[in-house]
């Protein structure tokens, strides 16, 4: 089994220029498959809110759905290096209260680092964490828990003044002390322009080839979530349709007797079955 990589590998393997594999998700099923297929990186998002839960959004989400989460995915992947999402107003209200709630993740959940979205805003809460002793992963970008801000899901960075922008915070989290940065929703060209200026590791979600890894959602990567499909999603398969399919013809064969079959059914000791058919003669004769 492979060793579980750290926060000195990811950044030799940014210096040798070996890519990574970043991977959305959030139950212990899929985690121990996708430890079993050579993931590199797991981060339990708050985007369950929307593939999970339901929301419209990933404000609802709260500190307590990501600990369950996140516990049951090092359960499953053990020897992954696993993110915990840190949840919208978890980190923003005070020093002590980020620190504190960091620490719930590292303490309940064992992860190996807490993400947390924004800028230059963030990097005094930021450096905070990480000199407890904690690991933390930036996030730049479109940024869902502020998508109201930024007025929608569209891309960021796409001048060269937005870039510069994107360019300071991500600097600023740098020198903060993030060990690496999401950048999602940017043009391949900002995306190269900040993964060459950082010494960190950049993780694309939407942001071009030149990221040092890529991140993508299992329910995306599986074809299973089909409310909607960023332009950034590559389907490695269309298993929705499949469970569609195949949910259909269960109910199919529970409706027509064709489930179960004698295949799927247990069998009585020898000698059990003549006698519990006498037992029932005798029980409808008395």
């Amino acid at each position: 089994m492979a060793k579980k990589k750290t926060v000195l590998d990811f950044v030799r393997m940014k210096e040798n220029g070996e890519r990574f594999s970043y991977l959305v998700l959030y139950d212990f099923t899929f985690a121990m498959l996708a430890e079993e297929s050579g993931v590199d990186m797991i981060l339990i998002g708050d985007s369950m809110g929307n593939v999970i839960y339901g929301y419209d959004g990933t404000v609802p989400v709260t500190l307590d759905q990501i600990i369950y989460h996140a516990s049951a995915v090092r359960r499953g992947a053990p020897n992954t290096f696993i993110v915990g999402d840190m949840p919208f107003l978890s980190y923003s209200v005070s020093v002590r209260e980020t620190v504190q709630n960091a620490g719930r993740l590292y303490k309940e959940a064992a992860v190996d680092a807490v993400k947390m979205e924004g800028g230059k805003r963030i990097a005094s809460h930021i450096k905070a964490v990480v000199d407890a002793g904690m690991v933390v992963h930036g996030h730049i970008g479109i940024t869902p828990q502020s998508v109201s801000a930024l007025g929608g899901f569209g891309a960021q960075g796409r001048t060269l003044e937005d870039a510069v922008v994107l360019l300071e915070d991500a600097e600023s989290l740098q020198e903060a002390g993030v060990a690496a940065i999401v950048l999602e929703g940017l043009p391949a060209e900002t995306g190269k322009l900040i993964t060459e200026q950082l010494r960190i590791p950049t993780i694309g979600t939407g942001a071009g080839p030149h990221c040092d890894a890529q991140c993508l959602n299992y329910m995306d990567v599986l074809g299973v979530y089909q409310m909607f499909k960023p332009k950034f999603v590559k389907r490695y398969a269309n298993l929705g349709d499949e469970i569609r399919s195949s949910f259909g013809t269960f109910f199919e064969e529970i409706r027509s007797g064709a489930y179960p079959a004698p295949e799927h059914c247990y069998g009585m000791r020898e000698g059990e079955r003549e006698r519990l058919a006498e037992w029932a003669r005798n029980k409808v004769q008395r």
